[in-house]
């Protein structure tokens, strides 16, 4: 049955949407069930639009029309569908995945790569069991390499996803305290992304590893099979160059010459070495490489300086877990800067060790001196059980009226927090 779907997306020029109001004309229109919509009631419309087909769920409206292909689980045969179309690509597909940096480590492998090949990548951070089929179905008879980009928030996420990609090689950023709610434990969270290494085992693959991180070796040395590409700032007797007014972004000693980035934060650098990493493994020149990640520019975010009127803006605020928050506030004190002031939001999905892991960074803040307003209920009850002096809100919206009548001028302000909080929200207050 999926490889007649199959046929039917290749007749249908190799488009395909989820969207009935996307229907253009000819493409294959696949309806999903959403928490607040259900593509199948829209499946008549989007055939009436000129869709080249459409698929649904048995029993829906559009069903016995023709044009329709009626199936048990639309999602279900999504994934077949992109597995099915990765079982007919030749080249290779790297996975990634990792608990911080996926969406940066894949624009920059994207970006050095793309300075030999044509690289299809998965697009914002689409890693989902919707997201990484629809990516795989974007790689067309062009392409040269695929990078494709995995999230997990629950214990069997990523070997589902790997069983869709089928990847060559891979690469898993790291492993850090993110959505202990749905992985339990540090340990749920090493094996969820060790799965992607299970893969690579079962394949023969190629994993492009940390050198510098022990419990990346670690999990690789428990498995067998997996050809290991190494990287990291020891292993590659790289250097973290110091940040200046004149050189406030990253930059990397690497090889006699000097890596520039647009990127904000020394824990970058092993993701740029990661990038230089893979793109070395297929024979792109290091100098091509580095020249294509000194124009790269960073968004949706990530690991962004802005400069307003008023203040030097470090905007991660895309999303946040202990270890990335820890992360930020380093560099953030490593800034040469005369006021500094941290806006940081809840970390989301902590589970049992959410008010452990916000005491945490409270008194790190503490500690370190460092002036702070904090917004969401996980970072208030930190602050009222550690009795700590900083202003705490609600939301990011209370913030931001409070920073409308307070405003802040002449420092350089961090913004960090979970998605769920928007601390983006706050940034045209400062």
């Amino acid at each position: 049955m999926i490889e007649e779907i199959y046929s039917r997306w290749l007749s249908c020029g190799c488009r395909l949407t989820t969207d009935s109001r996307a229907v253009k004309g000819g493409e294959m229109f696949l309806a999903l069930r959403g928490e607040n919509f259900d593509g199948n009631d829209y499946a008549l419309k989007a055939l009436e639009d000129g869709a080249g087909c459409v698929v649904i769920e048995r029993g829906s409206a559009a069903s016995g029309k023709d044009g329709a292909i009626e199936v048990d689980d639309t999602l279900r045969t999504l994934q077949d569908l992109a597995n099915c179309h990765r079982r007919h690509l030749s080249i290779p597909v790297i996975g990634l995945t990792g608990t911080n940096g996926k969406t940066t480590t894949k624009e920059l492998i994207r970006t050095a790569l793309s300075a030999k090949y044509r690289v299809t990548a998965t697009e914002g951070n689409l890693n989902n069991d919707i997201g990484v089929p629809l990516s795989i179905l974007k790689i067309t008879s062009e392409t040269q390499i695929a990078v494709i980009e995995m999230g997990a928030n629950h214990p069997d996420d990523i070997l589902h996803l790997v069983r869709i990609l089928e990847p060559d090689a891979g690469l898993i950023t790291n492993v850090g305290k993110a959505h202990l709610l749905g992985f339990g434990s540090f340990d749920g969270v090493k094996r969820a992304k060790g799965q992607l290494y299970d893969c690579l085992s079962e394949r023969k693959g190629t994993a492009f590893v940390n050198a510098d991180d022990d419990d990346l070796m670690q999990m690789l040395s428990s498995r067998t099979g997996i050809s290991g590409v190494y990287y990291g700032l020891k292993h590659d007797e790289a250097k973290v160059l110091p940040l200046t007014e004149d050189e406030p972004f990253l930059r990397i000693s690497l090889a006699g010459m000097t890596v520039k980035t647009s990127l904000v934060g020394t824990y970058n650098a092993a993701n740029v070495l990661a990038a230089l990493c893979v793109a070395r493994h297929f024979n792109v020149p290091l100098e091509d490489a580095v020249r294509a990640i000194a124009a790269y520019v960073p968004s949706n975010n990530r690991s962004q300086m802005k400069k307003t009127e008023s203040n030097v803006l470090i905007v991660d605020a895309y999303n946040a877990n202990p270890s990335s928050m820890s992360a930020a506030i380093t560099n953030f004190l490593a800034m040469d800067s005369a006021h500094k002031l941290a806006l940081l939001g809840d970390m989301r999905e902590l589970g049992k060790d959410s008010l452990k892991e916000h005491i945490a960074i409270v008194g790190s803040l503490q500690e370190n001196g460092l002036d702070a307003y904090l917004v969401g209920e996980e970072f208030t009850g930190a602050v009222a059980s550690t009795g700590a002096s900083f202003k705490t809100f609600p939301d990011s919206a209370s913030l931001s009226d409070f920073l409308r009548q307070n405003p802040v001028r002449d420092h350089s302000i961090l913004v960090k927090g979970s998605r769920g909080i928007q601390m983006e929200k706050v940034i045209p207050e400062l």
